[in-house]
């Protein structure tokens, strides 16, 4: 009973706030999501990745091997959705970005802070790091970018988050009263993310359930397997360990969505997933949770 209501203390304020973002819509109520999106990406997430990575009481080294036990699980996701995808005799182009990226932000970032603490935090946030700029770079080429659009699309992905990331490595620290600054900014992260969250899944018009109900199956299966093996492969940390997994087993990300219809793959059919991904980890995550928490 007590792992239950530990769980339930993790997950359910992230998809309450979700809710509010959803129920926000529904009602008919204004939000003017690329302006929130701007200021989130912008200014209150590298401020959140900033000052976690500057506070860190991690040691560089340990960080330094999640980030390649990150890579690796990616990578490994990558083999096992190609394969997947020839199996199934599907688009690579609109089915292999949403296998790979999770939503390691809006999700990912609060139930790691919620189940493992500050610790917790600065892992996810190395991982957000890894996530984002694979996703900006590989994830275009998956969705065959090109031209102009592509480098404005990286660009972003080597934006104001990734110079925030970058602080990993440094040891000395910003002045106090800047300190505190932004760690103000950086507490308006998680909740517009959540809410936006909400918001952006309250305005897909998904298509294709079925195979959306269908194919994250498998997805689950191997994330599990995958980052299981890499942790232990790697000889991470619990904190590290549960954080790797739980990121890697978060739904399909809404940027696969918007790569998609940018760049003409079957958005309607990603939609599905985002949705259908979404709705699956509400009872998915809490029990991933209960077995991490428990080790």
């Amino acid at each position: 009973m007590n792992l239950a209501v530990t769980v339930l203390e993790i997950t359910a304020p992230v998809f309450l706030l979700a809710g509010v973002g959803f129920t926000w819509v529904k009602l008919g109520f204004e939000y003017r999501i690329q302006f929130v999106t701007r200021l989130a990406m912008t200014l209150a997430v590298p401020a959140l990745i900033f000052t976690a990575l500057m506070k860190t009481e991690l040691d560089k080294g340990t960080l330094g091997v999640f980030v390649i036990a990150a890579l690796l699980g990616h990578a490994l996701l990558t083999l096992i959705g190609a394969l997947l995808i020839r199996a199934g005799r599907l688009s690579r182009q609109t089915y292999l970005a949403p296998f790979i990226f999770g939503n390691t932000g809006n999700l990912g970032i609060p139930l790691a802070l919620f189940a493992f603490g500050e610790a917790g935090l600065g892992y996810a946030v190395v991982m957000l790091a890894v996530s984002a700029v694979l996703s900006f770079t590989l994830g275009l080429a998956l969705v065959r970018a090109r031209g102009a659009a592509q480098r404005r699309c990286v660009s972003r992905g080597f934006g104001p988050p990734c110079w925030a990331r970058c602080f990993c490595g440094r040891t000395w620290q910003t002045p106090r009263f800047l300190t505190n600054a932004l760690d103000l900014i950086g507490q308006m992260a998680i909740p517009m993310m959540l809410i936006t969250l909400g918001v952006a899944i309250a305005r897909l018009t998904p298509g294709k359930t079925g195979l959306a109900v269908v194919f994250p199956s498998p997805s689950s299966a191997s994330v599990s397997l995958s980052a299981g093996g890499w942790g232990l492969a790697f000889g991470l940390d619990k904190t590290a360990f549960g954080v790797l997994v739980l990121q890697l087993a978060t739904p399909v990300a809404v940027t696969s969505y918007l790569l998609a219809e940018k760049f003409g793959a079957d958005a309607e059919a990603v939609a599905g997933f985002v949705v259908v991904s979404t709705l699956m980890s509400i009872a998915a995550l809490p029990l991933l949770l209960s077995v991490l928490i428990d080790l």
